[in-house]
């Protein structure tokens, strides 16, 4: 499950100075953010709320929704193994490549998993469909009219949306004040992307009343900690500025534009930050290394999705530096 992901610059001996193997910004203000949290430690004295309610409102009215059509979790990932749970057993079809998190969940409750990569694959057995929207690792988006349609079509099939990455794009998603009114979608959001805070696992679903409370009947009580409820009504209640999306597209064209120009990696079309790579010659885990142990630059190596071989690897743009930075490591690699 765990082993695999993203951010392990623990394996390193030197320090990472510039990490593109998280989706996750790693330049964001969060100055305003630790100030506030070092003032209302005294939360960690008691139980933070069961179902973290403060904050569950809070989501509800950014989202215009009601209360009862929305739960907080420990981060989406635990949104989509709690979706697995209540599900067990089930015929699930996982569009790939993606997030392997889907899958492990699955398999681990007993689903009866199959990998795809159309929409027009599904068979009459399927009864869940899992959809990263913006994908990890592609960063394409599904066709948000395609999905529409086969929410409305296929009404038996309980669709899994997860848009965890849906600040990071400027291209339209499905809507949750829209999404509640249909008893076969859920929907996945991460307060970790929109705001940076990854330490902090912070996630919701939202979804019609009946599928959330079959939902929350399986969940654990006390699953988000009080920091984190405290730090996500601060977030959303002083509405802290987000993630530049236009700055991060930006970046990611210009990443894009100088990884082809170097003649050795092709670069997936991408609607978000997240770009994914393949070299036409060396494995991705020998250039990872390479990059870590020379340059304190850390990449994901993309070989173990669903579908991907050894050349793979996954960036996420930075600051035009690093980036500028990484494209003089990697023309040094192929020189090395």
């Amino acid at each position: 499950m765990i082993e695999g992901h993203g951010d392990d610059s623990y394996r390193y001996k030197h320090p990472i100075v510039s990490n593109f193997s998280s989706n996750v910004y790693g330049r964001a203000d969060l100055s305003g953010l630790k100030e506030y949290l070092s003032r209302h430690l005294d939360c960690i004295s008691s139980y933070p709320e069961p179902e973290a309610e403060s904050l569950r409102k809070a989501l509800a009215e950014y989202h215009w929704i009601h209360e009862d059509e929305i739960s907080v979790t420990n981060g989406a990932t635990e949104a989509i193994y709690l979706i697995a749970q209540t599900f067990a057993g089930s015929h699930s079809v996982v569009m790939s490549p993606t997030f392997s998190e889907y899958a492990d969940a699955c398999r681990i409750h007993r689903h009866k998993v199959r990998h795809a990569y159309t929409l027009d694959s599904f068979s009459e057995e399927t009864q869940i469909v899992w959809i990263c929207n913006p994908n990890n690792p592609t960063g394409e988006l599904w066709n948000i009219e395609r999905l529409n349609e086969l929410i409305e079509k296929l009404p038996q099939i309980l669709f899994v949306i997860d848009q965890s990455y849906e600040d990071y794009t400027d291209k339209p998603l499905l809507a949750a004040d829209e999404m509640v009114n249909r008893p076969n979608v859920i929907l996945l959001h991460s307060l970790t992307k929109r705001y940076a805070v990854p330490g902090l696992r912070l996630g919701y679903l939202t979804a019609h009343k009946a599928l959330v409370t079959r939902l929350r009947a399986n969940r654990m009580p006390w699953s988000v900690n009080a920091p984190a409820i405290v730090a996500g009504r601060y977030l959303l209640e002083l509405q802290v500025e987000e993630t530049d999306v236009q700055e991060h597209l930006e970046e990611a064209r210009h990443l894009s534009d100088c990884l082809e120009k170097l003649g050795f990696v092709e670069v997936w079309p991408s609607d978000t930050h997240i770009l994914l790579c393949r070299l036409r010659m060396g494995s991705a885990a020998a250039l990872k290394d390479y990059l870590a142990n020379e340059h304190g630059i850390l990449i994901r190596d993309a070989s173990n999705f669903e579908g991907l071989d050894a050349g793979y690897f996954r960036l996420a743009a930075q600051s035009r530096k690093e980036n500028d930075n990484l494209i003089k490591a990697m023309k040094e690699w192929m020189e090395y």
